[in-house]
């Protein structure tokens, strides 16, 4: 049994790394994907093809409030609704790490925007449909990072830990109207941009030693996560933090 049958499900950056990883599941699961990503989809929606209906791709600057709704418009244009909104789009693997007295506040304001008002405008623009409808999910991702306290990426850390805040306050808002929202916090995953760069892919790997499973973490070990969250499966859950991670931040 397909477990997002039908399910229309907008995925944020969904051309790349976990996105992509995202993406090819749901279309697998029967969901009608919308993929929302400032780099074209043409080579994902190539290799997902025969694995479910095409994906559909909208060119989507998360920051951009215009873009956010066209991509909404389109959406409901094509499949006539949302189900399920997974807030993806985010800024890390190619931001510098330093120390808090070097980083300017204009890259402090761009990471802030794409990974907290993104989140924020996208699900601004789904929630009234969804609220329609009397059901939704919204799935928000945060990172590993925000729940232990690390150092050199304060702005990333911030804006993750903001996600987890702004996940768990739309869940008690929108509870009543049958929307549901969590968040998932992945680790370190070693995505095709992390094995790029040694540098951040060394990064990562330090990371191992803490998890009490011992191994590098890939894009396929969060997508069952974020399919149980979409699904009818957990449609008694809302307001939670899941971290997926191999064990290294328990809660």
């Amino acid at each position: 049994m397909l477990r997002l049958k039908d399910r229309v499900s907008i995925i944020t950056g969904g051309s790349q790394g976990i996105g992509a990883a995202y993406v090819r599941e749901f279309v697998a699961e029967g969901a009608r994907v919308v993929i929302a990503d400032v780099v074209p989809a043409d080579k994902l929606i190539k290799k997902v093809e025969g694995l479910g209906s095409e994906p559909m791709f909208v060119k989507t600057d998360v920051t951009d409030e215009a873009a956010v709704q066209n991509m909404v418009e389109k959406t409901l244009d094509k499949f006539g609704g949302i189900d399920v909104l997974v807030n993806n789009a985010a800024l890390w693997v190619h931001v510098p790490a330093k120390p808090i007295l070097e980083i300017e506040k204009t890259e402090w304001d761009q990471i802030l925007d794409v990974n907290i008002n993104g989140t924020f405008l996208c699900t601004k623009a789904v929630v009234p449909h969804m609220q329609k409808r009397g059901y939704g999910k919204i799935i928000n991702i945060s990172s590993g990072r925000a729940l232990k306290g690390q150092t050199n990426l304060l702005h990333y850390d911030t804006s993750k830990g903001a996600v987890i805040s702004f996940t768990r306050s739309i869940a008690r808002e929108l509870g009543v109207d049958g929307i549901r929202a969590n968040t998932i916090a992945p680790g370190g995953v070693m995505t095709d941009a992390v094995l790029a760069q040694d540098n951040v892919r060394n990064h990562i790997a330090m990371g191992t030693e803490t998890r009490a499973i011992k191994r590098e973490q890939v894009p396929d070990d969060v997508v069952g996560a974020c399919v149980f969250l979409a699904s009818a499966e957990s449609d008694f859950i809302t307001g939670q933090l899941l971290a997926v991670d191999g064990g290294s931040a328990m809660n």
